[in-house]
């Protein structure tokens, strides 16, 4: 896969990050089951669940959102603005700070708002963050990121998620399966579909709708161009009129419900001249017309763990055809602090 021009120290970064992600994933899975059963008790207890992040750590939030709900857990994913802006639910339940620096501006200001109790908890890359410190925490192995765009850590907080989750009664092992399989398919097509492109909408449904906005935040911060997610159904209410030749289109199709709609955006985005990019683990026929970048079929989180690195190296790739050097910031930095307007 040529990728053009994606020299720089940035990039180097982000190869590094994600030639360890597997890894790191796997070993914060084994390595925090003692918290995690501090924290599936405390699910158990309250009956409700909240997580609460910024950026990709909120996306992380919102695959995860969606395996608590299949275990009938009431379950939601807040970004911490909000939280600051308009409080949390007055009913008892468990709260979850995410942040992998445990320095985000937010996150701070709520750890200073919120009364600490034995349901309080947070995830972190960092243990010695002010996060680290301040909450019992679930810790990824492996360290701080330090690249700019999110993909080891967004990785390795999946993780984190699913030790919960198998605590609580969920499978976590095919999401460990499908890390330590590490699909690669071809991208080549893919990324020549994609690449001319001066926006992208990506799209999914369930676990995968998080991933598309993950995805989204991550095209924009490298390629610097317009991008977003969509859960499937919201692509149809309005935003296909922004289907033409000039917008991408790519699709998180998984099996059964996961991948219900598929065909339908995918042929709107032909009638409008852009051929849609499909990454498919439904184990079903291709959709005619479109690229499909097919992974064995998986669904849930471990369909999340499957497409996720083939994404993170297709991002890079369009990026390094938009940019001169890729993951080198101009106008953001790793660690967003307070902002001291609001």
């Amino acid at each position: 896969m040529t990728t053009g021009q994606t020299s720089g120290n940035g990039l180097a970064l982000l190869e590094a990050e994600m030639a360890r992600q597997g890894a790191d994933a796997i070993a914060s899975l084994t390595s925090n089951e003692a918290i995690a059963a501090e924290l599936a008790a405390s699910i158990a207890r309250t009956g409700r669940l909240v997580l609460v992040g910024m950026g990709a750590s909120h996306y992380a939030n919102r695959m995860a959102e969606t395996a608590w709900r299949r275990l009938k857990v009431d379950c939601r994913a807040e970004t911490a603005g909000d939280v600051l802006l308009q409080g949390l639910p007055g009913q008892s339940h468990t709260l979850v700070l995410v942040s992998q620096s445990g320095e985000s501006g937010e996150i701070l200001q709520l750890l200073d708002l919120l009364p600490h109790s034995a349901d309080l908890f947070g995830m972190t890359l960092a243990p010695q963050s002010t996060l680290g410190r301040t909450v019992p925490c679930l810790v990824g192995a492996g360290g701080q990121e330090v690249a700019f765009a999110a993909t080891r850590s967004l990785t390795v907080t999946l993780a984190l998620h699913a030790a919960v989750l198998a605590a609580t009664g969920g499978e976590a092992g095919g999401f460990a399966d499908v890390l330590a399989v590490s699909p690669q398919p071809a991208l080549d097509e893919a990324l020549e579909v994609l690449a001319p492109k001066n926006s992208v909408i990506i799209a999914g449904r369930g676990e995968l709708r998080g991933l598309a906005e993950a995805n989204g935040l991550m095209l924009m911060e490298l390629a610097r161009i317009p991008a977003f997610g969509f859960e499937f159904g919201q692509f149809r209410h309005g935003p296909l009129e922004a289907l033409m030749p000039d917008l991408g289109v790519l699709l998180l199709r998984g099996p059964g419900p996961l991948g219900a709609g598929t065909a339908t955006l995918a042929k709107a985005a032909l009638s409008a001249g852009t051929m849609p990019v499909i990454f498919d683990c439904s184990g079903e026929a291709p959709v005619e017309g479109a690229v499909t970048i097919a992974f064995s079929c998986n669904e849930g989180l471990s369909a999340v763990a499957a497409m996720l690195p083939s994404l993170q190296k297709l991002i890079i790739a369009v990026s390094g055809r938009k940019v001169a050097r890729v993951g080198e910031p101009v106008r953001s930095t790793k660690i967003t602090g307070i902002d001291h307007e609001a």
